[in-house]
C-alpha cells in the first residue's frame, strides 16, 4: 500500500512497513516550528502560551452554495473520467436511480487562520481553505454530486499527509463515495484501492434513507423516513494518515433535512417538528465542531504523529476559535454537537456563571432523532460522537452561560471520570471544569423574544427490532498486541476482507473492548441499534440510532444492522485516529 505513480499499480507492502517508511522519511525531514514532532508525548500536555478566553466571536458559516453542473468534457460521468482529471475510482451504482440535482465544488486547499488573536495567524489544510470546512445544508430527495479537488502541495512536510479520501460520516451511500481509507489520491499519487492517480474525485450522496430496498413505494419514494439522519460531519481518511490529516483541518459538517426535520420552524406541514431553524450567521440552528489542539510556546499547533496511544491537546476550540463567546437571543436554539478531537473525550455541561448545571433538551445522538426529547443536564462524547440539543435561553435574558467540559483525562488511554461542583467552606466554586463557549444572551426585548420553534414531544420514530430478520453474528475484539492496535489480533490491510454480509439481511455485531483502553468505535454506512451494552438495556439517550460505539474497558455492545441497498467495501475502525492510524480497522464487504 505505498503510493504510486499513475504507470505504476500499488504494491502491497504490509501495513508495518508503511509505518517504518514512513517514521524514517518523516525523521529525516526538518520541520519549520509550526509542524514540528517531539520525541513522545507528555501525559499532562504542557499549557501553551496564554490566550484569555472569550476575546473571539464564534465563527457561524452560512450554507454553502450549490454550482451549475458542469457540462462539456468535465461533465460527472459514472464512470470514472479519468481522461480529463479525476482518480481511478468504482462507477457509481445508484447513478440512474438518484441523477443528481445538486453539484459542489470542494477544494481540499492550504489556507491561513488565526486560533486565537494572541496566536500567530498559521497555515492549515481546510476545506475550501477553512477551518472547520463549509456547512453543507443538504436535503433527502435531492441527491448531489460533490467533485472534491486536492489542491494540497505535494511536497508539504511535517504531520499528515497531502493525498486524501473523504469519508461522509455516516452517510447513507454507495461505497464508491463512502471515502474508504484505501481511495486516497492526489495528481501523482494514489491508493491501493484506486486504479489510477487524480486531481479530482467525484462524489455521488443519493440523499435516499436506508431500505430504500423495502420501503420505495409513492408513499416513501426515498426509502423508510424513520432512518432519516440530521447531524453528519465530513473528514479526511487517507490511510495511515488521518489523525494527521484531520489534525491539520480536514474536518466540516453536513446536515440532513427532510418533511419531518424540515429546517424550518415555521413550518406548517402536518409531521414537521418546527425545531429551531436557520443555519447561517443570525440563524438558530448551529453546528458546533469542537477539537482540542496543543500549541507550542510560539503559539503554533503541532502534533507527534508517532505516538500511537492518543494525542491531546492543550486548547479547547470550538468552530476552530479558542474558547469562542456568542451571542444569541432569548428564546430556543438547537446546538450540533460535534466531537472532532482526535483522542479526547468530553462531557459538556450547561452552566451558569456561579457553576450551577442548567438543563436542555437532548434530541439527537449521532444526529439520529431519538423518538422523544430527553431532559438532561450533560452531554457525553467520544471522538466522533455527535449530540443535538435544544436550549432555551428566554429565562435568561441579560446573563452569560458556559458550555464546561467537567471530563478528566490525561493521555490517549481514556478518561479517568468527571469533575463535580466541589466548595470550600466559603462557598466558593473549587472544580467547575474547563469552560469552553460563552453564551451572552441579550436583554429582552419585543422583537428578539419571538420564537415560533418548538420541541414537540414526539421526534422521529424508529424501525421495529425484527431479530428473525437477522442472518449471522459476529464478533470483533478492540484489543493491542505488541504495542499496534488490533481487530480479532490482526491488523489493517485494505485488501483483506473480514466480513461480507449479504444485502438486504440483518446480523448482530457483538464489539468488545480489551485492556484498559477507550475505543469509540465507528461502523460506516449503516446506522445500528445497541441491543445490549454489558448484557443491559441501554441508557435512553442510546436507545436510537448510531454509528458510534464508545468501549470502555471490558466492555461488550451488542448492535443489531441491516445491510440495505448498496454493495461494496466499507470501514470498522476505532475513532480514536490515531488508533485508527496504527491498524485498529477492518475493512467488510456488503456483498450481493
Amino acid at each position: 500500500m505505498s503510493e504510486n505513480d499513475s504507470s505504476t499499480p500499488p504494491p502491497q507492502n504490509s501495513r508495518r512497513n508503511v509505518l517504518k517508511i514512513g517514521a524514517a522519511a518523516a525523521a529525516s525531514t526538518a520541520l519549520p516550528t509550526q509542524i514540528g514532532l517531539t520525541s513522545a508525548l507528555a501525559k499532562d500536555p504542557p499549557p501553551g502560551p496564554t490566550t484569555p478566553p472569550f476575546v473571539v466571536a464564534l465563527p457561524v458559516y452560512a450554507p454553502k452554495a450549490a454550482e451549475p453542473l458542469p457540462t462539456g468534457l468535465l461533465a460527472p460521468t459514472r464512470l470514472a473520467n479519468k481522461d480529463y482529471g479525476e482518480a481511478g475510482r468504482d462507477p457509481h451504482q445508484a447513478w440512474d436511480e438518484w441523477p443528481a440535482q445538486k453539484f459542489y465544488n470542494l477544494r481540499v486547499k492550504t489556507g491561513m487562520h488565526s486560533f486565537h488573536p494572541n496566536l500567530p495567524t498559521q497555515a492549515v489544510w481546510g476545506y475550501d481553505g477553512i477551518v472547520p470546512g463549509p456547512v453543507f445544508c443538504a436535503r433527502y430527495g435531492q441527491p448531489a454530486l460533490v467533485r472534491i479537488h486536492n489542491e494540497l502541495p505535494a511536497n508539504a512536510v511535517g504531520f499528515g499527509s497531502p493525498e486524501i479520501s473523504t469519508h461522509l460520516h455516516n452517510l447513507h451511500c454507495p461505497s464508491e463515495s463512502d471515502g474508504f481509507t484505501g481511495n486516497y489520491y492526489s495528481a501523482t499519487k494514489y491508493g491501493p484501492t484506486l486504479t489510477g492517480p487524480g486531481t479530482f474525485k467525484d462524489h455521488h450522496y443519493p440523499h435516499c434513507y436506508a431500505s430504500y430496498d423495502k420501503f420505495h413505494n409513492i408513499e416513501t419514494p426515498h426509502g423508510d423516513p424513520r432512518e432519516g439522519l440530521g447531524t453528519l460531519w465530513y473528514h479526511d481518511h487517507r490511510m495511515d494518515f488521518t489523525a494527521g490529516n484531520v489534525y491539520r483541518g480536514l474536518a466540516g459538517m453536513y446536515l440532513m433535512y427532510d418533511h419531518i426535520d424540515s429546517g424550518n420552524e415555521t413550518d406548517a406541514t402536518p409531521g414537521a417538528l418546527r425545531l429551531p431553524s436557520g443555519v447561517g450567521p443570525g440563524g438558530h440552528d448551529v453546528p458546533l465542531v469542537i477539537q482540542d489542539r496543543q500549541f507550542d510556546s510560539g503559539g503554533y499547533a503541532w502534533m507527534d504523529p508517532f505516538e500511537s496511544k492518543g494525542f491531546l491537546g492543550n486548547k479547547f476550540c470550538v468552530n476552530g476559535k479558542i474558547q469562542p463567546f456568542f451571542k444569541v437571543k432569548p428564546r430556543k436554539y438547537r446546538f450540533r454537537l460535534l466531537d472532532a478531537s482526535l483522542s479526547r473525550f468530553y462531557e459538556l455541561y450547561l452552566t451558569t456563571s456561579a457553576g450551577t448545571n442548567q438543563t436542555f433538551k437532548y434530541i439527537a445522538n449521532d444526529g439520529n432523532l431519538l423518538p422523544a426529547p430527553i431532559t438532561m443536564n450533560k452531554v457525553a462524547l467520544g471522538p466522533a460522537e455527535r449530540g443535538d440539543i435544544v436550549i432555551d435561553f428566554s429565562q435568561f435574558a441579560g446573563q452569560q452561560l458556559y458550555l464546561v467540559n467537567r471530563l478528566i483525562q490525561k493521555d490517549g488511554r481514556g478518561p479517568e471520570g468527571a469533575l463535580i461542583n466541589v466548595r470550600n467552606a466559603a462557598g466558593d466554586l473549587q472544580s467547575a471544569g474547563v469552560q469552553i463557549l460563552r453564551f451572552d444572551v441579550e436583554a429582552a426585548t419585543a422583537s428578539n423574544t419571538m420564537d415560533p420553534s418548538q420541541v414537540p414531544a414526539t421526534l422521529r420514530g424508529l424501525p421495529p427490532i425484527n431479530l428473525a430478520e437477522v442472518a449471522k453474528t459476529r464478533s470483533f475484539e478492540f484489543d493491542k498486541v505488541n504495542d499496534i492496535w488490533t481487530v480479532n489480533g490482526k491488523i489493517f490491510d485494505p485488501n483483506v476482507v473480514y466480513a461480507s454480509p449479504k444485502r438486504g439481511t440483518s446480523e448482530i455485531w457483538t464489539l468488545r473492548g480489551k485492556g484498559s483502553w477507550h475505543h469509540p468505535v465507528h461502523i460506516h454506512m449503516t446506522e445500528g441499534r445497541i441491543l445490549s451494552r454489558n448484557g443491559k438495556a441501554p441508557p435512553a439517550h442510546e436507545a436510537g440510532r448510531k454509528d458510534v460505539y464508545v468501549l470502555k474497558p471490558g466492555e461488550e455492545v451488542r448492535v443489531l444492522l441491516r445491510f440495505s441497498d448498496f454493495t461494496g467495501k466499507y470501514l470498522m475502525h476505532c475513532h480514536n485516529l490515531t488508533h485508527e492510524d496504527h491498524a485498529m480497522m477492518v475493512r467488510w464487504d456488503v456483498v450481493p
